[in-house]
């Protein structure tokens, strides 16, 4: 991880994009601070009161001050996204750290050590601009690289797969995940009768289902959140040479996701925590970073994989495919304005460089039209382009001229090509070898309004994730489709549903049907359904652990520690794990009863960062509880200090308890006397020679990020 603000200490050379960027970032500038203008430029003498007819008299039409303020802000809202609405983001590089020559010309991937300015936007996709950050959902992952060719857009998911195949079925989809239209809701949520009856009539939506209602859905941090590009894309060299390749975005701090349960109180406690934890981060210089990686694949080796490349609802385990790591993005400054640069940004699939080219997934083709047009619409016409966010970080020329916002001033006579009027001679481009070149590729025909037989196979592949999942994982699956569909309130889409993941697995169907009131699963009746594949393609592993998240994680950086204190606290054993934490990379927070200071057995005033009352545990990653028989029947009487341990116990987060602190779990019979220590609870004493282990113990504990093992259905939280 960057230990500075700073983009590094690597010389900029003429044209660098990265410098080139940043002044044309900061071209507009602001008027002087001590006095308010208009637009134009016209010192406004009073900012408070309206120019009237006397001093009761009506407000004067003639108001050019009053009426410039107001029109703007009646008209300065946009058209919200239609999907990814609710987005956060944030500004900076990405290093190339293994050349690329012998896949793609692409500049930017040529030289090791090279750095590219980048602007990344996550988001949620179902919600509007309102909603909460931390819903069920999938998540975007959109990278823009200013390259020195020009903008390249990775516009992707935390998810690799889709729930479609073919574009024409995105605004079915959507239309059902959005509230319904007659009373418009649920907002941002899947949970509701109009998308599982879409999603109960589309098997081929079945793996992407899984991924949803798996922990995937509900990431801890955009920090510690997976990426993908979802769709398969070319690399091309510059001998005309051609790889399909995947790609994929590797957080460093690990992979780690909420418990559903704290998920759901944190949207009420902060809605705004994902982008609220991106902004501290970045602000505090724990900068975000993830590695890039890709999946590259040779069309004869793509032909034995077994599914086609090509279907946006399958992926190539990387136990297949290994995923070679070739860079890192780090985000290393927050954006100045919101509007200006997270809502403004226009990022593009389309949006593409010499040596990255498309494929035929019909799921991306129908994203290319899509993306120009929503701009279109949302920017207010073609020139979207030149808002500062979206300009490329190198010279562009071209004749289109005019249109709704165009900023920039063309100089000269000629707005066409060929010409001759101006340089004084020819200009034409009419083919040539420079510039973006297509991949030569063969096309079949005729053409069919028809999807390709080797996109039937809709279940392999979600059963292949369904095996690669943890035990607790499954449970989690489990109770994801049983929470969302007893919130469908027609019987029948149920019942489609489950006769589905009998397809997947048997005992998922069982287990999601149970509580339903409905029939047990019949996959002879999912297979007699119109549109129904029964193809079954054998899979080239059985399990892929790279899908489950609990492979992910170890590091305890920027991880949030509450320390319970209450008065009579013991420091000694305390300051010790509070040190080893700092020293890991880790941040403490104590928690009282009230502000100010909280006297510990010795004395000394400790401050207090935070009450019980007005900050919950699901806004910490672990709880750690210093010893003191004072402070423990301090925190036993307090009811709201009590629930704060219960709950980080029920959220399977890691909890570290010192001395007479172990009695808060006792008497809640979760820390049974002389039994062993329930997963991921550390229990120590205050004796000097076991401090250290304590605290490497505890160090431990969090690096796992959840003990999901650890039986809470009783704990009352």
């Amino acid at each position: 991880m960057a230990s500075s603000r700073t983009e590094g200490s690597r010389k900029a050379k003429p044209g660098d994009p990265v410098t080139g960027r940043q002044k044309q970032l900061e071209a507009f500038t602001q008027g002087p601070e001590n006095l308010l203008t208009t637009n134009q430029g016209v010192v406004i003498p009073d900012n408070h009161n309206s120019l009237t007819a006397g001093i009761r008299g009506p407000s004067l039409l003639e108001d050019f001050i009053l009426r410039e303020k107001i029109t703007h802000f009646d008209h300065e809202r946009i058209p919200e996204r239609v999907v990814n609405a609710r987005g956060a983001a944030a500004h900076g590089y990405f290093e190339l750290t293994r050349p690329l020559v012998e896949y793609t010309k692409a500049d930017f991937l040529q030289e090791v050590g090279s750095r590219t300015p980048v602007f990344v936007r996550f988001s949620t996709t179902v919600g509007s601009r309102g909603s909460a950050d931390t819903v069920r959902d999938v998540r975007g992952f959109a990278v823009k690289f200013y390259t020195r060719e020009g903008n390249y857009d990775l516009v992707g998911n935390n998810m690799p797969v889709f729930f479609i195949q073919d574009a024409m079925k995105f605004p079915d989809l959507i239309h059902a995940l959005k509230p319904e239209p007659h009373h418009e809701m649920p907002q941002a949520s899947s949970a509701h009768d109009t998308f599982w009856d879409f999603i109960s009539l589309m098997p081929e939506s079945a793996h992407m289902l899984v991924w949803l209602m798996s922990d995937r859905a509900i990431p801890r941090s955009y920090r510690m959140m997976e990426g993908f590009g979802v769709h398969t894309f070319r690399l091309v060299n510059a001998r005309g040479g051609a790889h399909f390749v995947k790609f994929h975005w590797r957080p460093k701090l690990g992979k780690h996701a909420l418990a559903w349960d704290e998920a759901q109180k944190i949207a009420g406690k902060d809605p705004d925590y994902h982008r609220r934890d991106l902004w501290e981060a970045i602000d505090r210089g724990e900068f975000p970073e993830w590695e890039l990686g890709l999946q590259l694949i040779d069309e004869e080796r793509a032909a034995k994989l077994g599914f086609d490349l090509l279907d946006p609802t399958k992926l190539v385990p990387e136990e297949v495919v290994p995923v070679t790591v070739v860079g890192r993005l780090v985000l290393n400054r927050n954006v100045d304005n919101v509007f200006s640069e997270t809502e403004q940004v226009a990022f593009h699939p389309g949006h593409i460089v010499p040596g990255i080219d498309f494929t035929n997934d019909p799921l991306l083709q129908g994203r290319l039209f899509s993306y120009t047009d929503t701009q279109l619409s949302r920017l207010g016409g073609p020139n979207f382009h030149e808002l500062p966010i979206n300009r490329g970080a190198c010279p562009f020329h071209n004749f289109q001229r005019d249109g709704m916002h165009r900023t920039a001033i063309n100089k000269g006579r000629v707005s066409y090509e060929p010409n001759t009027l101006a340089t004084g001679s020819e200009f034409r481009i009419d083919g040539g070898e420079q510039g973006f070149q297509s991949h030569a590729e063969a096309l079949e025909s005729p053409k069919v309004r028809r999807r390709s037989p080797s996109f039937d196979d809709h279940f392999s592949q979600a059963t292949l994730f369904w095996n690669s999942q943890s035990a607790a994982e499954k449970e989690h699956i489990i109770a994801a489709f049983q929470f969302e569909l007893s919130k469908v309130e027609t019987p029948g889409i149920r019942q489609r549903i489950v006769d589905n993941l009998a397809h997947v697995d048997g005992r998922l169907a069982r287990k999601v049907a149970e509580p339903l009131g409905i029939s047990q699963p019949d996959a002879r009746a999912a297979a007699g359904r119109s549109g129904f594949r029964t193809v079954v393609t054998k899979q080239m592993v059985e399990t892929a652990p790279s899908l489950s998240m609990e492979t992910g994680g170890g590091t305890i950086q920027t991880r949030r520690i509450a320390v319970l204190m209450g008065p009579g606290a013991e420091l000694g054993a305390f300051k010790v794990v509070q040190q080893a934490l700092l020293d890991a990379g880790a941040t403490t927070k104590v928690i009282a009863a009230h502000l100010g200071t909280v006297a510990s057995s010795s004395g000394q005033q400790v401050p207090v960062d935070h009450t019980f009352q007005t900050m919950p545990s699901v806004m910490f990653d672990a709880v750690l509880v210093p010893g003191g028989a004072a402070s423990a029947q301090a925190l036993l009487r307090d009811g709201a200090a009590s629930h704060f341990l219960l709950e980080a116990y029920k959220h399977c987060k890691a909890i570290c308890v010192i001395g007479e602190s172990v009695e808060i779990l006792r008497r809640a019979g979760l820390a049974p006397e002389g039994g062993p220590a329930p997963a991921g609870v550390v229990i120590g004493t205050n004796e000097p020679t076991a401090r250290l282990q304590l605290a490497q113990d505890f160090i431990v504990a969090i690096g796992k990020h959840r003990h999901w093992t650890r039986p809470v259905d009783q704990v009352v939280a």
